[in-house]
């Protein structure tokens, strides 16, 4: 797993705190391999304001990317919001994941209800024929 942490210079402990708190959430999701991105920037600059931006982008396999963003006032309190949008965003990852992975195919379900399970195993009747050249 991957986690790039850009535009936080000065502030080491959010820097680690972001690190740490985004590792762990992305540890739930099996899939490999995961890539996060965490990116901080100021939009007002030295005007001062609500301008620290905190965008986070999740890129998972054979999945559309994750990003989510918040502004506030400081960058820690920009990190926790977006940090709990991404949170929502991976539970709902998982419950689809979860749930597709319980439900049993209809025609799976449907030939062991009628064999019983007892069934053997057949050899499929499709011939590969080469072709010839």
């Amino acid at each position: 797993m991957i986690i790039d942490i850009q535009g936080v210079v000065k502030d080491r402990a959010l820097h680690g705190r972001a690190r740490k708190v985004v590792g762990a959430a992305l540890e739930l999701i099996k899939s490999e391999p995961i890539k996060a991105k965490v990116t901080f920037f100021d939009d007002n600059g030295p005007k001062g304001g609500r301008g620290m931006r905190c965008a986070l982008d999740v890129r998972l396999p054979y999945r559309p990317p994750i990003r989510v963003e918040q502004v506030a006032e400081t960058s820690r309190l920009a990190f926790d919001g977006a940090f709990g949008a991404l949170e929502r965003q991976l539970e709902r990852y998982r419950e689809r994941d979860r749930d597709i992975k319980r439900r049993p195919k209809k025609y799976f379900v449907a030939k062991s209800l009628l064999t019983g399970g007892l069934q053997i195993p057949t050899r499929s009747r499709r011939v590969r024929r080469r072709k010839e050249v």
